[in-house]
């Protein structure tokens, strides 16, 4: 599957989201993704709980076309004190 196609999914169904996509492993390694995103709607929640909206957004295809997805998440203001 498509980094930018998997990044517009999670885009679309988190609010106010920015996700970067890439190949966790190799480009020739399409199905191993690695997901950063920042979204205010993380404030909050639980790991498990962010994680979980991030693999609701990408629906079938986190059975069928994405293997394996490594996922990190932040807040805007976690991610500034990360930076």
């Amino acid at each position: 599957m498509d980094t930018d196609d998997v990044a517009a999914r999670i885009e679309a169904a988190i609010p106010d989201a920015a996700a970067e996509v890439t190949h966790a492993r190799s480009p020739e390694d399409e199905d191993h993704l690695a997901a950063t995103v920042v979204s205010p709607a993380f404030e909050g929640e639980s790991l498990v709980d962010r994680h979980q909206r991030v693999h609701d957004a990408l629906e079938a295809h986190m059975t069928t076309d994405i293997h394996a997805l490594e996922i990190e998440t932040y807040t805007p203001a976690e991610r500034d004190d990360a930076a």
